[in-house]
C-alpha cells in the first residue's frame, strides 16, 4: 500500500468518525457521566469538556477482543470503544493523554499507543457491565495476547481501571 493510499484511507477514517459529531453537536449525557475528557479537543458538551454516559460510549463504533490479563483468570472478552476512535471523534490534537482513575491514580499514555488501534476503553467484560469492584465501569485494556509488546510493565501500568477522566495534552 502506497503512502498516499494509506494517508487517504486514514483521512477518510477520521472524517467518518468526526463528521457525525460535527454535523450534530456532541449531546449531553442523559445518564450518569462515566467519563470526562478535557484538554486539546474540539468537540465538547459541557463547557470545555466532553462528558459521556454509558449510552453515548455504546453508540460509538464498538470493538471487542478476547485476551488474558494479569489481573483476571482465563480469557476475557472485552467490549468498548478504541481510544483512537474516541479521541478522533473529539478532534483531539494532543500527543499524549493523562488518564485518571476514580482514586486519582493517573498515568500518561502516548499517541503511539492509540494511533494504530491498540487499547480500548472497555465498558463490558464477558458481556456484562463492570462494577467498581470489577475494575469498572471503564477500564483501558490492551489486546495483551495479540502482541508481546503489550505484555510489559509499562503497558500494564497504562491499563488503568476505574477510569474517570482523560486530559488530552500537547
Amino acid at each position: 500500500m502506497s503512502f498516499l493510499s494509506l494517508l487517504c484511507r486514514s483521512l477518510l477514517a477520521i472524517l467518518s468518525l468526526t463528521l457525525p459529531l460535527c454535523a450534530a453537536e456532541l449531546p449531553a449525557p442523559e445518564g450518569p457521566a462515566l467519563l470526562t475528557v478535557t484538554g486539546q479537543i474540539t468537540q465538547t458538551n459541557d463547557g470545555d469538556s466532553a462528558r459521556f454516559d454509558r449510552a453515548m460510549l455504546e453508540a460509538m463504533p464498538q470493538t471487542s477482543f478476547t485476551t488474558r490479563t494479569i489481573w483476571t483468570d482465563g480469557e476475557q472478552r472485552f467490549t468498548g470503544v478504541t481510544l483512537h476512535d474516541l479521541l478522533a471523534a473529539l478532534g483531539a490534537t494532543g500527543s499524549v493523554i493523562r488518564a485518571t482513575a476514580i482514586n486519582d491514580y493517573a498515568v500518561d499514555i502516548p499517541y503511539a499507543d492509540w494511533e494504530g488501534g491498540g487499547p480500548m476503553i472497555a465498558y463490558s467484560n464477558n458481556g456484562a457491565p463492570m462494577s467498581l469492584r470489577d475494575k469498572g465501569p471503564l477500564w483501558i485494556v490492551y489486546p495483551y495476547d495479540s502482541d508481546p509488546a503489550y505484555q510489559s510493565e509499562q503497558v500494564y501500568a497504562r491499563s488503568i481501571w476505574q477510569l474517570e477522566r482523560i486530559e488530552v495534552m500537547e
